[in-house]
């Protein structure tokens, strides 16, 4: 059983592409995935983060654990782990690994899309 950081309360979380060529070291792997981003308000952070790096050195996954828009529960493999302090808290920065198969896109059409550009082709 891996460990977890789990939410315990407040939204689902807003997750980003995580920019940076660093970001590229995080994903070697046989695997498709790509890194996605996220920061999180924390009690104490430093712990949490402390979390992480123990479950590395024992060379254990360590998972976010948070509720889905629709309410169901849902996680996602920790793979750097920052925590910045603020006059408001500690924020938890997370880096997080996001397999091909579970990347949703959202495409939203233009009602003003012109009818004059000719179709693509393929």
């Amino acid at each position: 059983m891996s460990e977890k950081i789990t939410i315990i309360e407040g939204p689902t979380p807003l997750f980003s592409e995580a920019r940076g060529l660093w970001s590229y070291s995080l994903i070697e792997s046989h695997l498709q995935h790509d890194t996605i981003y996220t920061e999180l308000r924390a009690f104490d952070g430093d712990s949490l983060v402390e979390r992480c790096r123990q479950a590395w050195r024992n060379q254990e996954p360590i998972h976010l654990e948070y509720s889905t828009e629709e309410g169901l529960p849902d996680q996602l493999p920790i793979v750097a782990a920052y925590c910045k302090e603020t006059e408001e808290g500690d924020v938890l920065q997370l880096w997080l690994r996001l397999e091909h198969e579970d990347i949703e896109i959202e495409i939203e059409f233009d009602d003003d899309f012109d009818d004059d550009i000719p179709d693509m082709l393929f």
